[in-house]
């Protein structure tokens, strides 16, 4: 399992017919991901106040958080990870331990978990700092794809972006309101270094230009009334 991740991430906001022309222009320098369709759940974590996603909204050169992130609705024994992740100079880091989603629940609730290592001690100082609440559910269907010329470069579109404040927990199923149009796609380019010349020349003529885009700020934004909510959303009683 990796544990570790560096990279620069970019992300797009594509139209339907965008994304088909940048598949079909892309076809001969990727390769679908061993696993090419899967659902994501994540449960971020943050202050009772919001405090660490109103800080990332702000753009500084720094940024952190912390997320649960499961591939599917998982049982109580399943397979979740958690994550922390930075952000310093348009740099990603990203540090991560597994385990049970029980166990990821207690964890955060107590400190108490059955392992230990360097990424551990440095969640448990994280969890230290602030005083964390489960904040968010985020889910979305992902389509990924890797370079053939450079196994490091990932490309990923997410669809059926969806959040709650409600029943925040992994094992709670996938329901929730659109944060963006069912007929939107947002594109994740996550690439070692710099990009390769032919992915900048297909973003370019397939007029595809990057966006600064968070799923769990902009579902923060029309929870508090700052972003427009969209008109498929569905009704919710927020408990």
């Amino acid at each position: 399992m990796q544990d570790k991740f560096e990279r620069v991430e970019k992300k797009y906001r594509l139209t339907e017919d965008q994304y088909k022309a940048f598949i079909k222009g892309m076809k001969k320098h990727t390769r679908p991901d061993t696993y090419p369709k899967y659902t994501i759940c994540n449960v971020y974590y943050d202050t009772e106040n919001y405090d660490l996603i109103r800080r990332s909204l702000e753009k500084p050169i720094y940024k952190e958080k912390l997320r649960v992130r499961s591939y599917g609705t998982p049982a109580d024994n399943g397979k979740v990870f958690i994550e922390i992740k930075k952000k310093f100079k348009g740099i990603v880091y990203k540090r991560r331990i597994c385990t049970s989603a029980s166990e990821a629940v207690r964890y955060l609730r107590t400190g108490l978990i059955r392992l230990d290592s360097q990424i551990k001690r440095e969640i448990d100082w994280f969890i230290k700092r602030y005083d964390l609440i489960p904040a968010a559910y985020i889910r979305y269907d992902r389509e990924a794809y890797s370079g053939t010329e450079d196994a490091d470069l990932r490309i990923t579109f997410d669809r059926n972006i969806r959040g709650r404040n409600w029943n925040i927990d992994l094992r709670g199923g996938q329901d929730g309101d659109l944060i963006i149009p069912e007929d939107k796609i947002l594109l994740e380019l996550k690439i070692p270094g710099a990009a390769p010349m032919w992915l900048a020349e297909l973003l370019e003529a397939c007029r595809i230009y990057p966006v600064s885009f968070s799923k769990y700020g902009t579902y923060y934004k029309q929870l508090i009334g700052e972003e427009p909510e969209i008109p498929e959303r569905e009704a919710k009683k927020y408990a």
